[in-house]
């Protein structure tokens, strides 16, 4: 089941990148004029953000299951994880980055639907909120050219 929920975590953070890019575009379109911000230019959002939290839902699944989360912390104490840095990214500061990150896309979201916000203010906040998010995301993945991510695939299972 882990290595299942594994591969499915790791094809779905390329969901999670396109919806990011999305709704980073989308916001940005609507910031040149006086475009009004519609239910369309609030959808990508949307997305973003539930693609975000189907991802914590999995990582939360992987990190109480896996090898890597609190099991690493268990069996060799937190000051051993801290001092290992492939145990401490994905103990401590993958989730830690990808929180905020979900945090700050659900921010994001929520900006654009309040109603006393301008449109152009609604627009400016989630593309910023989003791009900060996105920022953090990249930042948290262990990619395959990362120390953490070594032997790792860009596609895991396939």
């Amino acid at each position: 089941m882990t290595t299942g929920m594994l591969h499915l975590h790791s094809v779905l953070r390329y969901l999670v990148l396109f919806f990011a890019l999305w709704a980073i575009f989308k916001s940005m379109s609507g910031m040149g004029g006086n475009k009004a911000f519609t239910k369309a230019d609030q959808r990508p959002g949307l997305f973003f953000m539930i693609s975000m939290d189907v991802q914590l839902l999995v990582g939360l699944i992987l990190y109480f299951s896996g090898g890597f989360g609190l099991n690493s912390i268990k069996e060799l104490g937190m000051g051993e994880t801290m001092k290992n840095s492939i145990t401490r990214f994905f103990a401590i500061e993958h989730l830690i980055g990808m929180l905020i990150a979900l945090v700050l896309v659900h921010i994001g979201y929520a900006t654009t639907k309040k109603a006393e916000v301008t449109d152009q203010k609604k627009f400016k906040k989630s593309f910023w909120l989003y791009l900060i998010a996105l920022v953090v995301i990249i930042a948290s993945i262990p990619w395959p050219f990362r120390e953490v991510g070594a032997g790792r695939t860009w596609f895991p299972g396939m």
